[in-house]
């Protein structure tokens, strides 16, 4: 038996109500991929990202993290899987009323026994790590928007996650930012090792950072199977071709 893939969605489907969203959803991402979840506007990314990462139960079908049954497992195991992830929400999703030091801390704080003295020290290095040492007592409300999103990465990888899950890294970023932001994405996937998936529409993004991906068609309700995007970008399936050219072909 080989090694289990880090994540495996096995006929995941996902409705609200009679409302099918995405259905028959089946992709493997594998340990240190930069794996793109992408479509146009309401094709389902974020309803997909809340069903990896436990928010929302599919209708169907589930999500396996390395060979374990994500929605289908007991509650103690669930939890334990949960903690294997690391999420940075659209915008950072920061705690307004506390300091990026306090944000970052949060989770060291709930989910271990670590001393007030080791945690300060993770918190530095994490906030090293992106870019922000000097900033941990500043407020979420005095950066820029791209100073929020890397705090919210710092906070995402306070727990050292195996797998970092990225929603919409770029989105109100002006170009320079957002590659700054997609260069920071390889550096934390090349020095910690971990597993990316990223939920974006932006194209330069996508072509630039993506090792692996799907595309989740809005039309069919279901993806297409899409790997590097490079190379679907010259000869993939004609929606997804029109999708990264933006309409040009």
């Amino acid at each position: 038996m080989g090694v289990a893939p880090h994540i495996e969605v096995r006929n995941l489907t996902m409705a609200y109500g009679d409302f099918v969203v995405q259905h028959d959803l089946n992709f493997v991402v594998n340990q240190g991929e930069i794996f793109v979840i992408m479509g146009g506007n309401g094709c389902g990314k974020t309803t997909l990202m809340r069903a990896l990462i436990g928010l929302q139960r599919p209708s169907s079908g589930t999500v396996h993290y390395g060979g374990e049954d994500f929605w289908n497992s007991p509650g103690e195991v669930h939890e334990r899987l949960k903690r294997r992830l690391g999420i940075m929400f659209q915008g950072g999703a920061l705690w307004t009323s506390l300091t990026l030091a306090e944000n970052v801390a949060l989770p060291l704080q709930e989910y271990t026994d670590l001393s007030k003295a080791l945690i300060d020290e993770v918190v530095s290095f994490k906030l090293a790590l992106v870019g922000l040492s000097g900033f941990e007592d500043f407020y979420p409300a005095e950066l820029s928007g791209g100073m929020r999103k890397r705090a919210g990465l710092a906070r995402a990888m306070s727990l050292d996650p195996e797998i970092l899950v990225i929603d919409e890294p770029s989105s109100g970023l002006d170009p320079l930012t957002a590659r700054r932001m997609d260069d920071l994405i390889l550096e934390l996937r090349d020095s910690l090792g971990a597993t990316v998936v990223v939920i974006t529409h932006e194209l330069a993004s996508i072509l630039s950072i993506g090792t692996n991906s799907v595309y989740l068609d809005a039309e069919s309700h279901t993806m297409i199977d899409t790997g590097d995007p490079r190379r679907a970008a010259r000869d993939g399936d004609e929606r997804v071709r029109h999708f990264l050219s933006r309409g040009a072909l």
